[in-house]
């Protein structure tokens, strides 16, 4: 009988967090047992992969159903603020200088007059926008050079490496204080470059020692063997089983950098006024807080609720992308 040829389709395929199947390698799929079906098939006697696994846990984790509605009621307020504010958070009126909280204005005022409430909707705004931007930036530099040096290795995996240690040895409030200190822009990208700048190196890291876990997989010398590209392994085998990691860490840091950015802004070198900021307003409330506490308390508030919301969700996907929690 005449040998069928083979076919590197139909090869050894990665589960998604180590280990192989002899499965597609497009599929990338683990497998559970169906109710009165062969072990290894799923309800429908199809295998399920690892991102539906871990969807099928997100939806049954109150952490992450509690965090995803603060991050969606976030991500509504930063496109249609007017929504639920009405009025510019520019209109200021210093007769209401420190006014406690009224008609129009359930948060007061604060020191100049202007509405806390209105201010600190539209606060929402910057913040997501330069911690989704950064994280973006953050998640595709240090994704591609590190995974570039996890699988190539050699002189690129070393110097990248030094590279990777100098960035790690800048402060990072620090580094912000001198490099945006020169800065005139009033818009959030000066922010967001720097954050990219000084935040890659960590998610280097991370996708570096995923793509080299990866690398030594059966499917990926299977798929060498038969003669695939350097490209083709790269995208079709290694980075779905080595994004994983990324995804979390990128989660995490996201409200860091919301919290960065409030820092920055706070210390007068992030975003400057006329700019809407929580970190601006709680600087502009700081000297205040004795006589009109709710100024400091509302944007502070906001500020302490996104960051936890972001952290929460990243453990979520933490915990529903990490085989060894299961």
């Amino acid at each position: 009988m005449p040998e069928q040829p083979y076919e590197p389709e139909g090869a050894i395929a990665g589960t998604g967090m180590g280990g192989a199947m002899d499965l597609g390698a497009s599929e990338a799929t683990t497998l559970e047992r169906a109710p009165g079906g062969p072990p290894g098939a799923g309800p429908a006697g199809k295998p399920r992969s690892l991102w539906s696994d871990a969807w099928r846990d997100l939806r049954r984790n109150p952490v992450f159903l509690l965090s995803a509605l603060v991050i969606l009621f976030l991500v509504f307020i930063s496109l249609w603020p007017s929504a639920i504010a009405s009025g510019s958070p520019l209109g200021c009126d210093l007769a209401k200088s420190q006014d406690g909280p009224g008609p129009g204005a359930p948060f007061g005022y604060d020191g100049q007059g202007c509405n806390v409430y209105t201010r600190t909707v539209y606060g929402a705004r910057t913040s997501v926008t330069v911690g989704v931007l950064a994280t973006l930036g953050v998640a595709v530099l240090g994704s591609v050079l590190g995974g570039l040096a996890g699988y190539f290795g050699g002189w690129w995996d070393a110097l990248l490496s030094r590279v990777t240690d100098i960035f790690f040895a800048i402060p990072v409030v620090l580094g912000g204080l001198v490099l945006l200190s020169v800065v005139t822009s009033n818009t959030v990208w000066p922010v967001i470059g720097f954050m990219v700048l000084l935040g890659w190196p960590q998610i280097s890291r991370i996708a570096r020692g995923s793509v080299i876990t990866a690398r030594q997989h059966d499917y990926v010398q299977a798929a060498r063997a038969l003669g695939a590209s350097d490209s083709r392994i790269l995208l079709r085998h290694i980075a779905p089983n080595a994004v994983a990691p990324v995804i979390v860490v990128a989660t995490i840091a996201l409200g860091t950098y919301i919290s960065l950015e409030a820092t920055l802004s706070y210390l007068g070198v992030g975003l400057k006024p006329p700019s809407v900021s929580w970190g601006i307003d709680i600087s502009a409330a700081s000297p205040y807080i004795r006589n009109a506490p709710h100024a400091l308390l509302w944007p502070s508030g906001a500020l302490a609720v996104t960051v936890l919301a972001f952290i929460m969700l990243g453990d979520a996907v933490r915990d529903a992308l990490d085989p060894k929690l299961r």
